[in-house]
């Protein structure tokens, strides 16, 4: 809990005394963390997805129980935000409101992405299927990414998303273009 409570102070600049303790991006994650995902554990799934529905309820942010939550996790303004059974969350990221972690269809197994550690994703980001992203990844606002997996130290953005900088360096547009072909 130490860790995500230390993510609102590290990451939002207008949290200040015990405003942190106020988030609903807070409470939705403490939920998740300490009751519904223990719960889908031990296999007591009904009870699970009753408290992670009652979560979103009271915050608008669907965790599902199953979903894998690393430390650290910042969610600013989180009405919206879906993230999906099988998805699974790195260390130390931040997710802002309306981002959907979710998946492509009625397929069994890994359904939903696989996200690094320190990535930030952007205001109404999709992303679908079970794609990896790697660590250090900055995803920009409205960005779609289905079916491919995003490589670490990159900035992705658009629809569908395109790889912008990769290691500090911009990604020139006839390199994008040729990585189409």
């Amino acid at each position: 809990m130490i860790s995500d409570v230390k993510a609102i102070y590290d990451n939002d600049p207008a949290a200040r005394g015990l405003e942190a303790f106020l988030y609903s991006g807070l409470h939705a994650i403490l939920i998740h963390r300490y009751i519904s995902h223990p719960l889908y554990k031990v296999d007591l799934r009904f009870f699970a997805r009753l408290i992670s529905q009652v979560s979103r309820f009271l915050t608008g942010i669907e965790i599902h129980p199953g979903a894998r939550i690393g430390k650290g996790l910042f969610i600013d303004h989180g009405m919206g935000i879906v993230i999906g059974e099988t998805a699974e969350i790195g260390d130390n990221c931040v997710i802002y409101q309306g981002v959907t972690l979710g998946g492509t269809g009625k397929d069994h197994g890994k359904r939903h992405p696989t996200i690094g550690n320190n990535v930030s994703i952007g205001c109404q980001a999709t992303l679908l299927g079970p794609i990896k992203v790697g660590n250090n990844v900055k995803i920009g606002a409205d960005t779609v990414i289905i079916g491919y997996d995003v490589p670490g130290n990159c900035t992705v953005v658009g629809a569908p998303g395109k790889i912008v900088k990769r290691d500090g360096e911009r990604v020139s547009l006839k390199l994008r273009k040729a990585r189409k072909l």
